[in-house]
């Protein structure tokens, strides 16, 4: 595939385009590939919005007040374009992502000053909507789901991510779970063809990427069209990106309990550039709430599968996601979420109160629980996970870890990498050393991240691998006891 596409206008003039990026992970891949595919027409991404051509609000509908966010963030953007046509210059403004699939309209009614209204399926198509903005004048609105596949017409160049990089290999979502819009505003589950990922990870690698995160939205359920013919499924992928010279780490998110196949579980046995941690999302413990969530699979199901993870790869470390609240949930629900807490032994995990969601099937439930109920769960909770977290850490104290240094710390002659648990970790070292991985001797657990001291003796031996973490006993264990 060409990276100009038929029709595409090709610039030469250097135009300004900020970006700015709210909530997950592939939303920062999208903001990429955006401005990927905005460079023939001469953007060249900056900092600031302030003086710039274009700025893309990409967008986010999974927390609370998102459309209000963005509301707010357009009234100060108002004001900087109409500064901008105050000095002759236009600033094309535009609002992507998930609020823009899901309130369109509703944002074109209230901010009329918005230039392009796009859908995360759509954005392959912004220079023409640009093109097409200029010509016309008046607002674009593209959140229809375009039957072309819109990763068969990105460009096959992009902008070098750095030592960690984003892929995306899967988008949209089966399995509507009750308080989600995933399956409204990102559309039905879909695979990219394995020959396509490969072709990425390459790119990536030579680029200088040494840690690539696949991602989806349940990127477990990937199943690629294969390079001998077959469909493959996220285990066989890893093996194959594993063995791509230079690339030093593989991780995935988000991954859903139902996908979690055989072959998926004995890749974290046989990988060793697969990392030991992985985002596993339950949202709760109670499976009469699993059911209202309409999740397919109960505590014990999650329970079974950590134990099978645990078998396969003793160090693995687990995060998850949990609502409380959720409509009917009651302090029964609630205690068998935090019983299900202090069963697993989570390293980090992401907690919230649910909020409804105009158009899922929560949204108009019975029985929603009240705001000062959700909020005296959630701190009880919250407290839970962040003390499980802190002696997770505290247990890597003493540890010969290897890192992976991904840019300069926050204090002078501070690097900083990630460990293969996702922790951040901080040493005094020369930034010649950014890109490489070196085996870190932690020497303290602090509130956010480790500190430790480079060993270059131990570096220079085979690599190792981080001894296991005691877990608490398997689900079989206390069923036997």
């Amino acid at each position: 595939m060409s990276a100009t596409q038929p029709n595409e206008i090709v610039a030469t003039d250097r135009k300004r385009l900020h970006v700015i990026t709210w909530g997950c992970q592939m939303n920062v891949y999208d903001s990429g590939r955006m401005a990927d595919v905005l460079a023939p027409l001469g953007y060249t991404p900056v900092s600031e919005p302030d003086g710039a051509d274009m700025v893309i609000l990409n967008t986010c509908h999974i927390r609370d007040k998102a459309a209000e966010k963005v509301f707010s963030e357009l009234g100060r953007l108002r004001r900087l374009k109409d500064a901008r046509a105050a000095e002759g210059h236009r600033m094309v403004l535009a609002v992507a992502g998930c609020v823009a699939q899901a309130e369109g309209a509703e944002i074109l009614a209230r901010a009329p000053y918005v230039d392009i209204v796009l859908g995360p399926q759509t954005y392959h198509r912004l220079p023409e909507m640009v093109a097409r903005a200029a010509r016309a004048g008046g607002a674009i609105i593209e959140t229809d789901f375009p039957p072309e596949d819109k990763f068969d017409h990105l460009p096959d160049q992009a902008a070098p991510q750095g030592v960690t990089a984003f892929l995306t290999i899967q988008e949209g979502c089966d399995k509507f779970c009750s308080f989600c819009v995933v399956p409204y505003t990102r559309g039905a589950e879909q695979s990219r063809p394995a020959t396509a990922i490969l072709a990425e990870a390459r790119r990536l690698v030579a680029q200088g990427t040494r840690e690539i995160t696949l991602l989806g939205q349940n990127v477990n359920a990937w199943h690629g069209d294969a390079p001998d013919g077959k469909t493959w499924g996220l285990g066989r992928l890893l093996r194959e990106l594993a063995d791509l010279p230079d690339l030093l780490r593989l991780r995935y998110a988000t991954s859903h309990p139902r996908d979690m196949d055989a072959d998926l579980i004995e890749a974290h046995r046989d990988v060793p550039t697969l990392m030991p941690f992985l985002h596993l999302p339950i949202q709760s413990g109670s499976d009469r709430i699993l059911a209202a969530m309409n999740r397919k699979h109960t505590a014990a199901d999650y329970l079974s599968l950590v134990d099978r993870l645990r078998a396969a790869r003793p160090d693995l470390a687990l995060s998850s996601d949990f609502i409380v609240g959720h409509p009917g949930e009651t302090e029964a629900d609630f205690e068998a979420t935090m019983a299900l807490v202090r069963t697993v032994g989570f390293a980090q995990a992401y907690s919230f109160k649910y909020s409804p969601r105009p158009g899922t099937p929560a949204a108009g439930a019975p029985s929603q629980v009240p705001e000062a109920d959700k909020d005296r769960r959630l701190q009880a909770l919250q407290a839970l996970l962040r003390d499980q977290q802190a002696r997770f850490n505290a247990g890597c104290v003493g540890r010969a870890l290897p890192v992976l240094f991904t840019g300069p710390g926050r204090h002078p002659g501070q690097i900083a990498g990630r460990s293969p648990f996702l922790q951040p970790v901080h040493v005094t070292a020369d930034s010649a050393l950014i890109g490489q991985e070196h085996v870190v001797t932690i020497a303290a657990a602090l509130p956010n991240s480790l500190a430790g001291v480079i060993d270059l003796a131990l570096t220079q031996q085979a690599p190792i691998q981080p001894a296991p973490i005691q877990q608490a006993p398997t689900y079989q264990e206390r069923l036997s006891a």
